[in-house]
Formats: C-alpha cells, structure tokens, sequence
C-alpha cells in the first residue's frame, strides 16, 4: 500500500504553501482587488519579462550557482536596436529578428569569455551589464524612441487588442479563452495519467495515487479559474502566450533532452561530469548564449509593453529574475532547480510587488518585504542542504 507522507508533501511543497497564504493574506488586504480580472491580466502582462529572463537565468543557476548581471543592459540594448529600426519605417519582423539574433550573438559572446577563458561569471556578465548600458545609450543616443506599429504591439502585448479574439462571440465572458482553459485542463489531466502509467510499466516509483490525483485537480480547477477571469475581461492577452511558449519549451528541454540532464550534471559536480566525458565548456557556452537569446526576447516583449524604448529601461531586471529563482527553490549550490519552481518563484515575487502596490505601500517598505522574502527562501535553501548533510 502505498503511503502519503505528510512532512515530505509540505517539504516538496512549500513555495506552493507560500504562494497561497501570500494571494490569501493580500486578497483579504486588498479586499479581493488583486484577483480582480484585470488586476490578473495586467499582472501577467507585465511581468512576462520576469517569466522570459527567470527561465534564462535558472539555466545558468543550474551550472553551479552562476548567474548574469547584464540581462537587463542586454534587455534594454536590444530594444534600443528593435524600436529605432521601426521608429525608421524598417519591417518590424526584420527588427524582431534582429533582437533575437543580436542576443543571441550577445550571450554567445559573454559564454564564450566565461566557458572557454575562463572568465568568473560573476565578472564577465558585471562588465557586461556596463558595457551594454552604455551601448543601450549610444544607440538610443539618449533619448526615448515610441513604437507605434500596430501589428507588432498587439501580436507582443503591447496594443489595446493584444489578446485572442473570441472567435465563439460569448459577449461579455470571452468564451474562446473560456474553452481553451477547459481543454488545457483536459490536457494536463490526460499527461498527468499517461506519465504515471509510462512510469508503472518501467518500474520507476510514482507519488501516492491520493497525492497525485489531489495535485491533479487542484491544478487544473487553477487552470479553468484563471481562464475564467481572464475570459471575463478581454481574454488571453498575447503575453500570456509567449509566457506559455517559453515555459513549456524549456520544461522540456530540462527534463527530457542530454542537454537538460548536463546542465544538472555540471551543477551537481562539474569534475565528475567532465570525467565521465561531457564537454562542459560546452554548457556553460550553452547557458550564457541561452541567457542571451532570451533577454532578445525579454527586449521585444518590454518595448512592446511600454510601446517605446529607453536607456532606463531594464534598469533591475536581473534582480527580478535571481530573485525568482531563488524564492522558486532554484538552489546557488547547483544542479537543483525546475522550470515549476520559477514559475511559482515570479508568481509569488510579482504578487507581493504588484498587491503592496494596489495597497499603496511606499516602494522603500516594498523593497524591505522583498529582501526579506528572498533572504527567507535561500534561509530554507540552506537549512534543507545541511539537514542532508
């Protein structure tokens, strides 16, 4: 018979446990103002950046505690490049791809100092975040440029139709939005039930039937519940997609690809991983160019939002994404870290932002807060290592 440990549930599960007390205790603060349904949607819209940058970052995080510093010069770099390519009448998918390519080349570049020279992480990405704000200038050449093309804006979130039409007409409740919550869930459920099947006929041992069948539900009644208030303000916001796409990319390609599985190895012990064969010059190069390629888009996504570029913009976007990752679980020692916890890291870090916001808290007393919710996860991070030692 199988057995449900209750310490070991709360243990697995504790960011989950803390970000239901925090929506708990902020939706009472708020007097419900922060699951109001364009409260949710404005939310998502924009910290899509903070999704985009956190998933970069626990890859490099994964290598053994490595981290970037110049996302958010890169971020605001490449947005520079996107909106004065526009503001000059260029093919906005031409600038799109320009983004993309020039964070690529950008991450490309800062792996390669830290895979092949060398280089501390740490001091090659410092140097990096200087070096590419000062660029973000040169190229804005200090001044603010507007984005103003509407199909660009509304497919990356920035328009007043960037959201999924409904294609069902619900009137009022955007049932379009409504159907694809349902049909997620149906989805998830399905996964859910073929993974432990997968798992049963390997032998491969599977959580407590109870346990899974509740964490089954409780996400996919989530899944239907954000949908529908999504669906009763103006739907899916375009966002949300590229959030979605990302997410579930890189959830693969952590947990199903050689890739995923060195990136943990190198983290875990970088000498025994090396000795077993594995180039591990090539991850670390693998990290940073990731890191890089997705601030392009973290860039794209930004000036879509704000429907211009600025040499401000991006201005602690790093910290946003470590600080993500860190309350997600993702471990400084290494090789410990899922695609599940950042996201529940960002959901708890911009909720708590965004609700002392809504209740008018002054910023210094929201950064004390923030402080203190990112020294309490790394406290629980290391009390977890030494309790395994």
């Amino acid at each position: 018979m199988e057995k449900t440990n209750i310490g070991e549930i709360l243990k697995k599960n504790t960011m989950i446990i803390a970000l239901i007390l925090v929506v708990g205790f902020f939706y009472w603060s708020t007097g419900g103002k922060i699951l109001y349904a364009q409260n949710i949607n404005n939310l998502i819209s924009q910290n899509a950046y903070v999704f985009v940058l956190a998933t970069g970052m626990l890859l490099c995080i994964l290598t053994g505690g490595n981290i970037d510093l110049s996302v958010g010069s890169v971020v605001c770099f490449v947005g520079g490049i996107g909106a004065v390519m526009m503001d000059k009448h260029m093919n906005p998918w031409l600038a799109v791809l320009a983004m993309l390519v020039v964070g690529l080349l950008v991450g490309m570049f800062q792996g390669f100092w830290i895979a092949y020279i060398k280089v501390p992480p740490f001091i090659a990405t410092l140097a990096g975040m200087y070096a590419f704000r000062g660029l973000s200038n040169v190229v804005l050449q200090g001044y603010a440029v507007s984005v103003s093309d509407t199909t660009y804006l509304n497919v990356f979130g920035g328009g007043a139709d960037c959201y999924v039409p409904d294609f069902l007409g619900g009137g009022t409740v955007n049932m379009t939005c409504l159907l694809v919550g349902i049909l997620l869930a149906v989805l998830y459920i399905a996964m859910t039930v073929k993974n432990r099947i997968s798992k049963k006929a390997k032998g491969y041992n599977t959580a407590p039937l109870a346990t899974e069948i509740a964490k089954t539900v409780i996400i996919s009644a989530v899944i239907i519940w954000l949908m529908y208030k999504l669906a009763n303000y103006k739907g899916i916001p375009s966002a949300l997609i590229w959030i979605a796409v990302v997410l579930l990319v890189y959830s693969y390609i952590t947990n199903k690809t050689t890739t995923g599985r060195y990136l943990y190895a190198v983290g875990g012990n970088e000498k025994a991983t090396r000795l077993s064969g594995v180039n591990t010059k090539n991850v670390y190069f693998f990290a940073y160019a990731n890191m890089g390629l997705l601030a392009g888009l973290a860039g794209i996504l930004t000036i879509a939002r704000a429907a211009s570029a600025q040499p401000t913009y991006g201005q602690g976007y790093e910290m946003d994404a470590i600080a993500a990752c860190v309350v997600g679980g993702v471990s400084f020692t290494g090789g410990i870290g899922k695609i599940s916890g950042v996201v529940t890291g960002v959901l708890i870090f911009t909720s708590l932002t965004y609700s002392l916001t809504v209740l008018g808290i002054d910023t210094n007393l929201q950064f004390i807060f923030e402080g203190i919710i990112i020294l309490a996860a790394v406290t629980l991070d290391c009390l977890k290592y030494v309790q395994k030692k």
